[in-house]
């Protein structure tokens, strides 16, 4: 599928601003998004930039933490504690509906190794989704804390990172669905009849 087939939708302003990084970004890299390229996508006057986000860095960590909330509520990561096919479908659908959106990220923390001044930023940004997923086992009354939250997210994490680089999706909804089981396994997730995963739900 082309890029032009998946662009993000565009709004007016500040907001077309946003969705134009992830475009340039998913396009040209970092290093391509300039006043121009930036505005040029969003069809708007560079000047718009200045106003609305004060320079690149500005627009930068901006749309970082646009792209981190949408992805958050698109991807259903609130569902993370059913990890079953449902979800696993919903995450891959979501994800390959809006790839840009996790490159865009996987960039950001290629950059934050360059530029430390990002490292403050995607910490906060990336505790947002520790903790939605801290959330989501808890409301399942599984026996959570931040190491294992952080553990699972960066295994969903990772498997995105490979869904979009080498395809597999239906190994990668395998590998999904076989995180919860390992939860369940380690005794994690409690008893199966109770609040955590059914044996339905493997």
């Amino acid at each position: 599928m082309s890029l032009d087939s998946q662009r993000l939708p565009y709004g007016d302003g500040r907001d077309a601003l946003l969705a134009a990084v992830i475009d340039v970004v998913a396009e040209k890299g970092l290093r391509g998004v300039t006043y121009r390229s930036v505005a040029a996508r969003a069809g708007v006057n560079h000047t718009l930039i200045t106003h609305h986000f004060g320079s690149i860095e500005g627009l930068l960590a901006a749309t970082l933490e646009w792209a981190v909330q949408r992805s958050i509520d698109e991807t259903g990561l609130a569902r993370v504690a059913d990890f079953d096919e449902k979800f696993a479908d919903a995450l891959l659908a979501s994800v390959s509906a809006e790839p840009e959106l996790q490159l865009f990220q996987f960039e950001m923390l290629l950059e934050a190794r360059r530029k430390p001044e990002l490292k403050a930023l995607l910490d906060r940004l990336y505790d947002n989704y520790i903790s939605t997923v801290e959330r989501a086992l808890r409301e399942r009354s599984l026996d959570t804390d931040d190491e294992l939250s952080r553990a699972v997210f960066a295994a969903l994490d990772g498997l995105m990172l490979q869904f979009l680089t080498f395809g597999n999706p239906g190994k990668i909804r395998s590998a999904v669905v076989q995180v919860g089981r390992l939860l369940e396994r380690s005794g994690i997730a409690g008893d199966a009849t109770g609040a955590g995963l059914s044996p339905a739900k493997q």
